[in-house]
């Protein structure tokens, strides 16, 4: 039986509590992985590993870190994603807000995208939550 939105939410909040070394007030739905919680590149390597014991599932690399979309001449133009690598990313990542990165869609910045909600919608999608 699949987990509900609530059981997802707990598990993934665990895991960064874990992953991470925070309290659990800490982890909040519009926390931002990288801006908020100080998750660093090696962290999600954690983190993802935490989330496939805890859910039984494969994350694949590229659907959360989308590198060849991110530094392809093709979607981005002098450090900024064009409106071509945007939709790219929106197919991609369906479970993310893109509407404040498009205002400003420069590169370096994309790492402050992910929230934990994002991460939350990602993994109920994986495991079909009600």
């Amino acid at each position: 039986m699949a987990p509900t939105k609530e059981e997802v939410y707990e598990k993934v909040k665990e895991a960064l509590v874990d992953a991470l070394a925070l309290d659990d007030d800490e982890v909040t739905p519009e926390a931002t992985m990288v801006g908020d919680l100080g998750a660093e590149s090696i962290d999600f390597l954690d983190i993802v590993f935490r989330l496939e014991k805890a859910f039984g599932i494969e994350i694949p690399r590229e659907e959360l870190f989308p590198e060849d979309i991110l530094q392809n001449e093709q979607y981005v133009v002098d450090g900024r994603v064009t409106a071509e690598g945007i939709a790219e990313l929106k197919k991609r990542m369906p479970f993310v807000d893109f509407s404040r990165f498009e205002a400003n869609p420069v590169v370096q910045e994309f790492a402050q995208l992910l929230t934990v909600q994002d991460l939350c919608r990602y993994i109920e999608s994986k495991v079909g939550a009600a």
